[in-house]
C-alpha cells in the first residue's frame, strides 16, 4: 500500500489541503486537480525527447499553473478546487508525531526563524531600504509645483501656504493614517505589496469568493503590479537627474554634465546589481539617517526666521486655496502628489523589517524631517520668490551646495536601489502566481530571501531608465509621468484594502465607506489632477501598465489552457501505479521527475515507459507546492507518499515553499532524504519518521524534466479550439513561452545529469 508520511500542520494555522491551496506558482507546482483523461494516439502528437540544454521553446508553459482554482476559460474566474485524489486502494498511511508549533512570521528562505534584531537597528535598516524614495521627494516636488503650467502657482503668501498645507495633510492622511495606520496591518505572513495583498485576499476568501470578486482582486493586483514596474523605471531617472540638477545652482560645474553624470551613476548602479546589496546595504541606513537629519537642519533655520509659515499646519489654508483659486489649486495638486512618492514602498518592503520599526522610524524621524524641509522651502520662497527655480538647493549657502549634491546623489542611488530590488521581488511573485513566464532568479544572500537578482528584469530596467534620461533630460519633464504612476498605484492598493476590510476583517460598512470617502476621495482628486498631464508625459506609465497587464493576463490564461491540455495527456497517477509501473522490469539507478501535479503522471515518466519498457529501481516524483505565503517553516515543508515499495520503489514527495523561498529541486530532495531516509543517531530503523524508500544515494540521481512544446496550429486555428483566446493572444503566448527561462536553471538542476522528454501540442 502507498504510504503517506507527511508533516502535520502547525497548531497556529488551519491546515489547507494541497489541492485547496488557492495560489499555485510556476514550475513545478500543482495546479488545479481535474479529472485526468488518459492520452490517446489521436489526442497527442508523438512524444519528443531532447537533452537538458534544449531550446527555451521546449521549456514552455507546460507546468505552469493558474493563479486561482478555477478551470474556467475566463481569466478572472476563481472557484474552489477539487479535493486531492485518494491514495491507491492498497495504501497504508502513517503520520509521524508533530507536536511543535512554529510561528508563520519572520522566517528566512530556509524556513528558519530569523534572529530578532534590536528595534533601533531595525529602524536604521528601514531608513536605508524603505524610505529612500519618499525621502528624496524634497529634491524636486516643490520645484515642480511652482514650475507647472508656466508657473501657474505664484510665490504669493496664499499660494505658498495653500501648497505647504496640501503637502502636510497629504503626508498625514495618505501616508500616516492610510498606509502606516491601516494598510500595513493587512500583511501576508509579514509581507506587503499589492501582489502580496492580492494573494492574501484570494487565500483568505477561499471557496467563499465569487468569480466577480476574484476578478476584481486579480485585475487590481495585476494593474497595480504593472504600474509598479513603471514606477521602477521612472524613479531612478527622476531621482538621479534631480540630484545632478543641483549643479545648476552652484554654478561651479557646467550644466552640460548633468545628463552624462546621471547616466554614469545609473550605469554603475545597474551593473553592480548581480552582486547583490548585502555588502553595501549595511551603510544605506547610516547614509539615509544623515540625509534626513540634513533635511531637518536645512529647513529649521528658515522656519525660525519666518515662523508665519507654520500657519500651513492648519488644513484651513489648503481648503481656502482650493476655494479661492480652484483651477490653480487643481494644477498644484498634480505636483503635490510627488511628495508622497514611495508610500507604496513602505508597504512593499514591510517584510524586511516589520510594521513597528517602519512606523516608529516614520513618526520619529522621517515625517518630522520632511515637514521641516518642506516648511523651510516654503519660508524661503516667501522671503525670496526667486528661489522657486530650485528651492531645495537654494536653502543652503553656496559653499555647501557641492557637498549637498554629493549627499543627494548618494540618497537618490539608495532610493533607486530600493525600487530596483522591489521590481525583482514583484517579478518573482508574479512568476510564482503564474502571471509571468519562468525567470532565472539568483539568490544573492543565503539569509535574506528578498535579496535576489533577476538578470532579464535588470537589463530591461536599465534600457528603459537610460531611454527616459536621454528623452526627457529634465526631472521636471518626468514629473507628470511619475505623478500618474504614483496616484494610480495608491488608489488600487486602497481598493484592495477596502475589499479586505469589508469581506475578511468584517468591518462595519460605515467604517469602510468613511475610509473610502476621506482617503479615497483625496486620492481620486490627486489622480484627476494628474490625468490632465497625460499629453505631457502621463501617457508613459499608462502605456507601460497596459503592455504589462496584457502580458500578465495573456500568460495566465494561456498557462491555464496548457495545464488543462497537459493533464489530459498525462493521465491519472493511480492508474499508472496500478498498471505499467508494476508490469515493467526495473533497472539500477535513481530517476527524479520534477512535476507540477500531485495526481497525474509526468509526461517524461509515461513517455519513458512507453518507449523503453523499463523503470529505474528508484523513482521519485517531486512536486514544489507553492503556498500563498512568503515562507514555509522548514519542519512543515516535506510530505511523502510512498506509492510502491519492495524491489522497485516509487515515491511522491511534495515540498511546500512560499513565494520568497528557493525553488532548488536537488536541495528539496536532499532535505527530504535527510529527514526521512536516514536512521542514524536517535532515529532507529523503526523510527516513525524513517522511510526506507528514501534511503537513497543522491550523487548519481538523474533528473528527468517533462515538457510540452507549443507549435502554431495549421492556419492559425480557431479561438474555440484555444479556449477562446484570439489569434494575437495565442501568438503573444507562444513568444512569451519561447522567452521563458530554461527550467534546468530555474530549478537549479545539474545539466550533466538532466534529461528533457515530452510532447508537442498546437495552439
Amino acid at each position: 500500500m502507498p504510504e503517506d508520511i507527511s508533516r502535520s500542520p502547525r497548531s497556529d494555522e488551519p491546515h489547507i489541503p494541497l489541492s485547496e491551496q488557492p495560489l499555485p506558482a510556476d514550475d513545478p507546482s500543482p495546479s488545479t486537480p481535474s479529472p485526468a483523461v488518459p492520452p490517446s494516439a489521436t489526442s497527442a502528437p508523438p512524444p519528443t525527447t531532447g537533452p537538458a540544454d534544449a531550446p527555451p521553446s521546449a521549456d514552455g508553459p507546460a507546468d505552469a499553473a493558474p493563479l486561482d482554482a478555477s478551470s474556467s476559460a475566463d481569466p478572472a474566474a476563481v472557484a474552489p478546487s477539487a479535493a486531492s485524489p485518494a491514495p491507491a486502494p492498497s495504501a497504508r498511511t502513517v503520520h509521524p508525531p508533530h507536536d511543535h508549533a512554529h510561528p508563520h512570521r519572520h522566517l528566512d528562505l530556509h524556513g528558519v526563524p530569523r534572529a530578532r534584531k534590536p528595534l533601533p537597528l531595525l529602524m536604521l535598516g528601514a531608513l536605508g531600504v524603505v524610505f529612500g524614495d519618499i525621502g528624496t521627494s524634497p529634491l524636486y516636488s516643490l520645484q515642480t509645483v511652482f514650475s507647472s503650467h508656466h508657473n501657474a502657482v505664484a510665490p504669493t503668501e496664499s499660494d505658498v501656504l495653500g501648497v505647504i498645507s496640501m503637502v502636510t495633510w497629504c503626508l498625514i492622511t495618505i501616508v500616516t493614517v492610510s498606509y502606516i495606520g491601516l494598510i500595513m496591518r493587512a500583511h501576508n505572513q509579514g509581507e506587503g505589496g499589492i501582489l502580496a495583498l492580492t494573494a492574501l485576499v484570494l487565500r483568505k476568501l477561499g471557496p467563499a469568493v465569487g468569480p466577480r470578486e476574484a476578478a476584481v482582486a486579480l485585475v487590481l493586483g495585476v494593474v497595480g503590479a504593472s504600474l509598479f514596474f513603471g514606477d521602477s523605471l521612472i524613479t531612478p531617472a527622476i531621482s538621479v537627474l534631480s540630484a545632478f540638477e543641483g549643479i545648476e545652482v552652484t554654478g561651479a560645474v557646467p550644466n552640460a554634465v548633468i545628463v552624462p553624470g546621471a547616466l554614469v551613476v545609473l550605469t554603475v548602479l545597474f551593473a553592480v546589481q548581480r552582486w547583490g546589496t548585502g555588502r553595501i546595504g549595511g551603510s544605506f541606513g547610516v547614509v539615509m539617517a544623515v540625509w534626513f537629519l540634513t533635511l531637518a537642519a536645512m529647513g529649521l533655520p528658515h522656519v525660525l526666521a519666518h515662523p508665519t509659515i507654520l500657519r500651513a499646519l492648519s488644513p484651513h489654508y489648503a481648503v481656502a486655496f482650493m476655494i479661492d483659486r480652484p483651477l490653480i489649486a487643481f494644477i498644484a495638486m498634480g505636483a503635490v502628489v510627488l511628495t508622497i512618492t514611495g508610500a507604496e514602498a513602505l508597504y512593499a518592503d514591510m517584510g524586511h523589517f516589520g510594521h513597528r520599526p517602519i512606523a516608529l522610524a516614520w513618526v520619529c524621524l522621517v515625517l518630522p524631517s520632511l515637514l521641516l524641509n518642506y516648511f523651510g522651502q516654503g519660508a524661503l520662497i516667501l522671503a525670496d520668490p526667486r528661489a522657486v527655480a530650485n528651492p531645495f538647493f537654494s536653502m543652503v549657502p553656496e559653499g555647501l551646495r557641492i557637498p549637498l549634491v554629493v549627499l543627494a546623489a548618494m540618497a537618490t542611488v539608495i532610493a533607486s536601489q530600493a525600487v530596483i530590488s522591489g521590481a525583482f521581488s514583484v517579478s518573482r511573485q508574479a512568476t510564482r502566481l503564474t502571471l509571468l513566464p519562468k525567470l532565472k532568479v539568483t539568490q544573492t544572500s543565503s539569509e535574506h530571501g528578498g535579496q535576489i537578482y533577476v538578470g532579464s528584469v535588470n537589463l530591461l530596467l536599465f534600457l528603459g531608465v537610460v531611454t527616459l534620461v536621454l528623452v526627457f533630460q529634465r526631472s521636471s519633464a518626468l514629473a507628470a509621468a511619475y505623478g500618474l504612476a504614483v496616484t494610480a498605484t495608491i488608489i488600487l492598493v486602497l481598493a484592495l484594502f477596502l475589499l479586505y476590510a469589508h469581506r475578511i476583517l468584517r468591518r462595519p460598512t460605515w467604517q469602510v465607506v468613511t475610509l473610502a470617502v476621506i482617503v479615497g476621495g483625496l486620492e481620486l482628486l490627486l489622480l484627476a489632477a494628474n490625468l490632465v498631464k497625460i499629453p505631457d508625459g502621463g501617457w508613459l506609465p499608462l502605456l507601460i501598465a497596459a503592455v504589462l497587464t496584457t502580458i500578465m493576463l495573456t500568460w495566465r490564461r494561456g498557462a491555464r489552457l496548457m495545464a488543462d491540455r497537459r493533464r489530459s495527456m498525462e493521465g491519472p497517477l493511480a492508474d499508472f501505479v496500478a498498471g505499467p509501473a508494476r508490469s515493467v522490469p526495473r533497472v539500477p539507478g535513481l530517476a527524479v521527475y520534477p512535476h507540477p501535479e500531485p495526481d497525474t503522471v509526468p509526461i517524461a515518466l509515461r513517455t519513458g515507459v512507453e518507449m523503453h519498457h523499463v523503470l529505474h529501481e528508484h523513482v521519485v516524483i517531486l512536486t514544489l507546492q507553492h503556498r500563498g505565503v512568503p515562507h514555509v517553516h522548514r519542519d512543515d515543508r516535506v510530505h511523502v507518499n510512498v506509492l510502491s515499495s519492495g524491489p522497485g520503489s516509487l515515491v511522491q514527495i511534495t515540498y511546500e515553499v512560499g513565494f520568497h523561498d528557493s525553488q532548488d529541486v536537488p536541495a528539496a530532495l536532499r532535505d527530504a532524504v535527510e529527514r526521512h531516509g536516514r536512521h542514524e543517531g536517535d532515529c532507529s530503523a523503526d523510527c516513525p519518521s524513517y522511510i526506507p524508500e528514501l534511503d537513497l544515494d543522491l550523487e548519481d540521481a538523474i533528473y528527468v524534466l517533462s515538457t510540452l512544446r507549443l507549435e502554431p496550429a495549421p492556419g492559425g486555428g480557431s479561438a474555440a479550439q484555444a479556449g477562446g483566446m484570439p489569434r494575437w493572444q495565442r501568438a503573444l503566448f507562444r513568444q512569451l513561452s519561447r522567452a521563458s527561462a530554461q527550467r534546468t536553471l530555474v530549478l537549479n538542476l545539474p545539466s550533466s545529469r538532466t534529461l528533457v522528454m515530452g510532447a508537442e501540442t498546437e495552439l
